[in-house]
């Protein structure tokens, strides 16, 4: 055996050891980046404990210490290329059914997607099925057209949140926003955001086809004044989806304080890189098990 070879066995050896001792530490050969990034965004992986291969890099040190076969749990988690981990794997469609939910789940968990993004009425099952993957749940309010009245989408939220959802991404008042009634606009936004409590992350669907320029900017400076934690592009039914621009106009409208969510017609990996690189943090599709495969996604992306 190399002296190389000594050095990798040896250090295997240390990382099994400092866990089963529950107080692993990171291998200096993996780079601090990423391996922060790996384990900060699979909790489901960092929870899966004592011998756990936990990404890509732990599987090459096994590889070259000379192991010709690798067992892994709950199949491939491509978390450390990041691209998973900022996906809410969505099925928003009307006829979905429980066993089309139940699959969600699966390959959220599977995959270590950010969310599942799913109808009011699934987030209970979502809730349970999904319990200690580190996935979380979320759910649309106002949807799809956001002519809720207030006091209703802030019921609907906080039902929402007492069914387990983690998430809840609101339509905006689309007709007040065109009609300047911003007081009306704010006050909707915050409504929701009151009601889902500190603990839920709220996001905004602007409707952005449905807007001009400016009107996208003041949905943006509204979401933010009403203490929103995201801006949306779209719910994927009011005949548009993001673009580029939109998601770059969006994120310096708002700044670095809030999330970006782009949504709508992202369907495959070059899609996501390039919202990503125009300024969102997160992206809403229903092709994502295929958008990490690198194949072209055939998901109506809402």
């Amino acid at each position: 055996m190399s002296r190389e070879r000594d050095r990798l066995v040896d250090e295997i050896t240390r990382q099994v050891l400092a866990a089963m001792s529950g107080s692993a530490t990171a291998s200096p050969s993996v780079p601090a980046d990423r391996r922060e990034h790996d384990h900060a965004t699979c909790e489901r992986c960092s929870a899966w404990g004592n011998g756990a291969v936990r990404g890509p890099d732990e599987t090459r040190l096994l590889a070259a210490a000379g192991a010709s076969r690798v067992v892994a749990t709950m199949g491939y988690c491509p978390a450390s290329d990041g691209l998973a981990s900022v996906i809410d794997h969505t099925l928003l469609k009307p006829d979905a059914t429980r066993e089309e939910v139940e699959q969600l789940c699966r390959e959220a968990a599977q995959f270590c997607f950010a969310s599942v993004c799913v109808n009011p009425n699934w987030v209970a099952l979502c809730r349970e099925m999904l319990r200690g993957t580190g996935v979380k749940v979320c759910t649309v309010i106002g949807f799809p057209l956001g002519a809720h009245l207030p006091d209703v989408k802030s019921y609907e939220a906080r039902r929402a949140v007492e069914q387990g959802a983690e998430e809840v991404d609101m339509v905006l008042n689309v007709g007040a926003l065109k009609s300047r009634d911003y007081a009306l606009v704010e006050q909707d936004i915050h409504g929701v955001v009151q009601a889902a409590g500190r603990g839920t992350v709220v996001k905004v669907i602007l409707e952005t086809a449905l807007l001009s320029r400016d009107e996208k900017v003041m949905g943006c400076t509204l979401s933010k004044a009403a203490g929103a934690d995201f801006v949306k592009t779209s719910t994927g039914f009011g005949g548009g989806g993001a673009t580029v621009e939109d998601v770059q106009l969006m994120r310096d409208t708002v700044g670095p304080e809030m999330g970006v969510k782009a949504s709508g017609g992202v369907r495959t990996r070059d899609d996501v890189e390039k919202m990503v690189a125009a300024g969102a943090s997160r992206i809403g599709a229903s092709a994502g098990v295929k958008i990490v495969r690198g194949e072209d996604g055939e998901g109506k992306g809402y």
